[in-house]
């Protein structure tokens, strides 16, 4: 019995040591022009459209994790067409933001964070 709580106190350890390696400048080295980026392109935009909900309707489903970008295919429907999805507006905003970091960082920022930052 006590080897059973020694185990679960190691698993829970190893989560939590797993989830303190989140950084608030997570790209400060990897693409330090990234906070830039998406900031200077959502005032740029701000007039089309005030703001960007795609972050709170990703997290509803399965954690934050971008899937409310993806587009449905022949086989599979799209977060983005739900119902309550369909009120989302600005994907093309994202993209542009998307494109702005990968012509300078590519391969590095994920849409999940483009995502977390734009919602600040």
């Amino acid at each position: 019995m006590e080897t059973n709580k020694f185990l679960l106190f190691g698993f829970c350890l190893l989560i939590f040591s797993s989830y303190s390696s989140l950084e608030y400048e997570y790209y400060r080295g990897s693409c330090p022009q990234a906070d830039h980026i998406i900031t200077s392109t959502l005032r740029r935009i701000y007039d089309q459209i005030p703001e960007l909900h795609q972050h709170f309707f990703d997290c509803i489903v399965q954690g934050c994790d971008a899937s409310v970008l993806l587009d449905g295919t022949d086989t599979m429907e799209s977060e983005k067409d739900t119902p309550p999805n369909q009120s989302l507006k600005g994907f093309d905003h994202v993209d542009t933001i998307k494109s702005g970091l990968e012509t300078v960082c590519p391969g590095v920022v994920f849409c999940a964070d483009l995502l977390v930052v734009a919602a600040q």
